[in-house]
């Protein structure tokens, strides 16, 4: 999930969008970018997989001039894209997964349509993106028509010489808040990203909804409907920052009851310490704590924020370095006490285990109870870039452990109250090498943010989500060339 940024102010808007683009990394480790709008475009693309946004952007702002821009923090694409368009030049960052890619890519070069972008996938999606939204009759009808045509999630802020046009995924999987300030409006992914650039929340847009950005303020362009919001859980689980709000909800605060949720559970063990596994997992230690009555304390600190996170970066071999160099054990903490570990998931379970729970064994504990803030992940996300195999997942891994072979059916390791299921969290305790595990429950997780179960995504978890709609402008495109080749022969015949 990319972090996008976008504001348009009275004056110039360059330092703004340097610091507001520089709130969301983390939510991306491959690219950063910025384009700003003044008498051109001004567009700087740097790779940060080793690297900070702020140190590789900061003399950049600096020679950036105009009062409209767009910055993103991405999880994969280089971006922005910049495209002169049948609706003039425009500059554009996507936040999302768009699981039919490669398929729309195919169709659109069978119709001659050409992508100059590099990418470590067939196609860049921003670009990708642009070239399905110039095929409207009209920059929203081309937006409209572009979330008819994939499958998946995108989140877009386009920027041209009016504007910024802003619009939320149709299915509400990735946020986006409209937020205003004396001299500039702006639009993040992250709320988080608004106080010390003095901004106040106005509006979280609503799924599908299109809005206008301009000196004069915000026009909405195309109502949302928030009867279809599907917005991903796991931004309060781990994604977001701890000081953002999703439809007005508080990262931190959802962690804090999560936690709470954990330690209700735990009736039967007795700990000397409550831990979160750092970052995203303090706050679920600190819930835990509070209800608990335990001490927190911090067996595990993270080594700066400039390890990043070892989750969202592409390969295995990265994550499992910056797992390693950027926790350090604290000796004196952990040695003789039995550990209550709070973490926020167990995806691959590679890192808590021979990099989180190793360490605390090395440092003496005595006993090591892990409990993770969220249930077993069971399927790999469709809207997002964070797990796309279903074999590298620990609950997958213990299923076929356990039944000798994969399983499409995986209803009764659903179940928390089966024998199959009990089975498979002492599968991956064993695993994970740890006294005892117990997850959270996918009811209390709900409880817990506060919506409706109906309008969170819980695919990772329980495998239903939105099943796919009818992709109109994929269809329309196949029948292009089609139509092209029937006209051809008419005329043909004709002559």
């Amino acid at each position: 999930m990319s972090g996008i940024f976008g504001v348009v102010s009275k004056g110039d808007c360059a330092e703004t969008l340097f610091y507001g683009t520089d709130y969301h990394s983390h939510l991306g480790t491959e690219y950063g970018g910025m384009a700003v709008l003044g008498e051109d475009f001004t567009r700087q693309i740097h790779n940060i997989n080793q690297s900070q946004f702020k140190s590789k952007f900061y003399e950049d702002y600096k020679s950036m001039s105009g009062n409209k821009g767009i910055g993103v923090i991405s999880d994969y694409d280089e971006q922005p894209i910049y495209l002169n368009s049948r609706f003039g030049p425009f500059c554009i960052i996507t936040s999302g997964f768009v699981e039919n890619a490669e398929e729309l890519a195919t169709k659109l070069l069978e119709q001659g349509i050409s992508f100059s972008e590099v990418s470590k996938r067939a196609v860049n999606t921003p670009e990708l993106i642009a070239k399905l939204i110039n095929q409207g009759s009209s920059l929203i009808d081309g937006i409209e028509k572009m979330f008819e045509a994939i499958e998946g999630s995108c989140s877009l802020l386009l920027l041209n010489k009016d504007g910024i046009y802003a619009a939320r995924d149709r299915l509400g999987y990735t946020p986006l808040t409209i937020g205003n300030r004396e001299d500039a409006w702006a639009v993040t992914a992250e709320t988080s990203a608004f106080p010390n650039n003095d901004f106040k929340v106005i509006k979280h847009l609503e799924p599908g909804e299109i809005i206008f950005i301009s000196e004069k303020g915000v026009e909405q362009k195309r109502p949302g409907n928030k009867n279809t919001s599907q917005i991903c859980t796991f931004l309060w689980i781990y994604t977001g920052f701890p000081a953002s709000n999703y439809e007005g909800i508080n990262t931190e605060i959802v962690r804090e009851k999560c936690g709470r949720c954990l330690a209700k559970q735990d009736k039967d063990i007795e700990v000397d310490v409550v831990s979160g596994v750092p970052d995203s997992g303090l706050a679920h230690g600190l819930g835990y704590a509070m209800e608990s009555g335990k001490p927190f304390r911090r067996p595990l600190v993270k080594y700066t924020s400039g390890y990043g996170r070892s989750y969202t970066p592409p390969s295995q071999e990265t994550r499992d370095h910056i797992a390693k160099m950027k926790l350090i054990a604290i000796k004196e903490v952990i040695d003789g006490n039995s550990i209550v570990v709070c973490e926020d998931s167990i995806v691959r379970g590679t890192q808590l285990k021979n990099f989180t729970i190793k360490k605390l064994w090395d440092c003496g504990a005595k006993q090591i109870h892990v409990r993770p803030a969220c249930p077993p992940l069971m399927f790999p996300c469709k809207f997002n870039l964070s797990t796309r195999s279903i074999h590298e997942l620990a609950a997958r891994k213990a299923i076929r452990a356990l039944e000798g072979h994969d399983l499409e059916d995986v209803s009764e390791y659903l179940d928390t109250k089966s024998e199959k299921y009990e089975k498979m969290i002492e599968w991956i305790a064993k695993d994970l090498d740890v006294s005892t595990l117990r997850f959270q429950t996918l009811e209390d997780m709900v409880e817990a943010v506060g919506l409706p179960k109906e309008n969170l995504c819980l695919y990772c978890w329980n495998g239903e989500g939105p099943k796919p709609t009818c992709s109109k402008l994929a269809a329309e495109i196949v029948d292009v060339k089609k139509s092209s080749t029937k006209k051809t022969a008419e005329t043909k015949a004709e002559l």
